[in-house]
C-alpha cells in the first residue's frame, strides 16, 4: 500500500492540457508567421498567408476555451496559502533540490500558481485585444486608435505567454517525474510527499509528524 502510485491528473484532465498545447503552438506558430515578414515562411504550415489569417483567430479562440476548463478544474488549487510566501523564500534551497527545509506546499507550489495567473491573464488580454483586430468581423466596430493599441496589446501578451511556457517546460524537466505526471497520470508516494506535501497528506490523509507528536503529548 506503501509503494502504491497516487493519481494526479485524469485522464481528462491531461487530455485538457495537451489540446491546449497543441493550441497554443499552432496559434504561437500562426502569429509569428503574422508579426514579422521574415516570419511569414510559417504561414506555408497553415496553408499559406489567406489561411494563416483566417486560421490564426479561431486556434485563439479554441486555446482560451479549453483553458478555460484547466481554470475551472484547477483555480481552487492555485490559490496562495501561508506557507507559500515562506516556500518563495527558500526558492534557492528549492533550486538545489533541498526542499527538507522548505514549508510544506498543496498541489501547487507557488511559482506554478503565479504561472497559473500570470497565464490567465495573457489568456484575457490576448482573447479582448483579438477581438478588436478581428478585421473579418469586429473591427470595423472599433476606431484605428483602438485598434493599434489592441495590436501592441496583443503582441505584448503573446510575448509574456511564450515566455512563461518556456518557464513551465523547463519547470516540468527540471523537476524529474513532473512530465511524466502528466503523461500518465500517475506520482510515487516519495515524489508527491517531497514537493508537494500538504497534497500528500491530503490524498492519503496521513498525518504531520508534528501533529502525531502533538497528539502523544
Amino acid at each position: 500500500m506503501k509503494d502504491k502510485p497516487i493519481l494526479r491528473y485524469s485522464a481528462n484532465e491531461r487530455t485538457n492540457h495537451w489540446v491546449v498545447a497543441i493550441l497554443f503552438i499552432m496559434a504561437a506558430l500562426s502569429g509569428l508567421a503574422l508579426f514579422h515578414p521574415a516570419l511569414f515562411w510559417l504561414s506555408h504550415l497553415f496553408g499559406g498567408g489567406p489561411w494563416t489569417r483566417i486560421l490564426h483567430p479561431f486556434m485563439g479562440v479554441l486555446m482560451f476555451v479549453f483553458f478555460l476548463g484547466l481554470v475551472l478544474r484547477f483555480w481552487r488549487a492555485n490559490y496562495f496559502i501561508a506557507n507559500d510566501r515562506q516556500w518563495l523564500k527558500g526558492i534557492g534551497r528549492v533550486m538545489r533540490n533541498e526542499e527538507e527545509g522548505v514549508p510544506p506546499i498543496g498541489k501547487y507550489n507557488p511559482g506554478q500558481k503565479l504561472l497559473f495567473w500570470t497565464l490567465l491573464l495573457c489568456m484575457l488580454v490576448l482573447l479582448l485585444s483579438g477581438v478588436v483586430i478581428w478585421r473579418a468581423w469586429f473591427s470595423q466596430y472599433f476606431s484605428i486608435g483602438s485598434i493599434r493599441l489592441a495590436t501592441l496589446l496583443h503582441a505584448l501578451a503573446a510575448f509574456v505567454l511564450v515566455l512563461s511556457i518556456i518557464v513551465h517546460i523547463y519547470a516540468g524537466i527540471w523537476i524529474k517525474g513532473s512530465v511524466s505526471a502528466m503523461l500518465h497520470g500517475w506520482v510515487s508516494r516519495a515524489w508527491a510527499k517531497k514537493h508537494h506535501e500538504l497534497w500528500y497528506r491530503e490524498v492519503t490523509r496521513e498525518e504531520s509528524p508534528d501533529s502525531q507528536i502533538s497528539k502523544k503529548g
